[in-house]
């Protein structure tokens, strides 16, 4: 994961956009290509892979950029709300449903 984010920033950074980069632009950014993605299976199930690759991999570079942003770790905060979904859904419970945790 560091290599990606240090190609990432290096990107941003040989062409000077961090200025344009804030939190909120950002967030912004990561809703915009999340539309992008979902644009992809838009009206029927046939979908080009390439596309929706990426599509995601520009969602995944403003996640990225986001992170660095605030001086957080993607790894650190993907692991620690793993770990808080474990404790809302555990295995004994969730196994095979997509019921909301607060209705297990």
């Amino acid at each position: 994961m560091e290599k990606v984010q240090n190609e990432i920033i290096k990107f941003n950074f040989e062409r000077d956009w961090d200025q344009f980069h804030s939190p909120e632009n950002l967030a912004k950014s990561i809703a915009i290509e999340a539309g992008e993605l979902l644009e992809c299976f838009q009206w029927n199930s046939n979908y080009d892979k390439q596309e929706v690759c990426d599509e995601l991999a520009d969602v995944f570079n403003y996640c990225f950029l986001l992170a660095n942003k605030l001086g957080v770790s993607p790894e650190e905060i993907i692991l620690s709300k793993l770990e808080k979904s474990r404790q809302k859904y555990p295995i004994e419970k969730a196994k095979g449903v997509s019921t909301k945790y607060n209705k297990l």
